[in-house]
């Protein structure tokens, strides 16, 4: 068996999402006492910057034994137009996995086609997956199950929403999609989504989180999109997740976010520090997650 990659949720089957989860419940709760990276190192190279990827990984692959090199762009040559293939190669001599966070999602694949060694997705313009596998962990502890759940996003369809509409793919819940004209999430990914779950892009905030069981949402500008952050403001008007919006919603529903967040644009305060709203637990699971898929691709 070859070395796998995870670049979007559509990389693992349900089959091996459940098990990862199964996993990463074990890790959560104490259970798990394995070093499976024992002796090994993952090279995290960051083209933008972060809070909880970065620690995350860095925490958690500590805690499995193994050692992880912090690499921005300007730090190593890579940045200085090493071919991203160059970079793979070396890479894949000295460490046991790439996890890479950068701006196109084609660099990324690039680095998984040379590199010998497992490369994780750690963000991309186009997909953020082990965020959203962390949302789907949260929405299984907190709900105990996608199945038969309706999941609603509220604003811009970015790789967010990109990666829900691949977790709709695989797993079958219902995701309706509330964007603004002009920023729907990617067409083919919808395509797709729509042959193997029933999904829906609306500009109706109010039709979207009727009765959901999930309320989603991000900011309005991400990073690098500060220069279009007033365009989108004007764009956005309406779109935020407040109370009103929240009674919509099935009386169990709970409130995501992935951080960071603009209180009073895309969500209000007393939602997102409110009594629905699981984004600390949100947080906390990227560890876990990303744990069990660090085991599982490089243990």
């Amino acid at each position: 068996m070859g070395k796998r990659d995870f670049l979007t949720i559509t990389d693992f089957s349900r089959d091996e999402i459940v098990r990862l989860f199964d996993l990463a419940a074990r890790m959560k709760a104490g259970s798990y006492r394995e070093q499976p990276l024992r002796g090994k190192t993952l090279a995290m190279i960051f083209a933008k910057s972060s809070t909880r990827t970065r620690v995350s990984y860095e925490v958690g692959t500590y805690q499995l034994g193994g050692q992880a090199l912090f690499l921005s762009s300007r730090d190593i040559q890579l940045g200085r137009g090493e071919p991203i293939a160059d970079t793979a190669r070396v890479l894949s001599r000295y460490a046991h996995g790439i996890m890479i966070r950068t701006f196109a999602h084609a660099d990324v694949e690039e680095l998984a086609r040379h590199a010998s060694v497992p490369v994780i997705n750690g963000l991309t313009d186009a997909s953020h997956p082990c965020q959203v596998l962390a949302d789907l962990f949260t929405v299984r502890e907190a709900l105990g199950t996608w199945e038969g759940k309706v999941v609603a996003w509220v604003g811009d369809g970015n790789n967010m929403a990109n990666s829900w509409l691949g977790a709709a793919e695989r797993l079958g819940f219902e995701l309706r999609l509330a964007c603004p004209e002009g920023y729907e999430p990617d067409r083919g990914r919808f395509e797709r989504a729509k042959a193997n779950a029933t999904v829906v892009i609306t500009e109706d905030l109010e039709a979207a989180v009727e009765g959901a069981h999930v309320v989603n949402t991000d900011v309005w500008a991400s990073m690098g999109q500060e220069g279009e952050s007033e365009a989108r403001r004007q764009a956005f008007q309406g779109y935020t997740v407040d109370a009103a919006l929240m009674r919509r919603a099935d009386p169990a529903a709970i409130f995501l976010h992935c951080l960071p967040a603009h209180r009073g644009e895309e969500v209000s305060t007393d939602v997102i520090d409110g009594p629905r709203s699981r984004v600390w637990d949100q947080a906390e699971n990227r560890l876990h997650v990303q744990k069990a898929l660090l085991a599982t691709l490089m243990g």
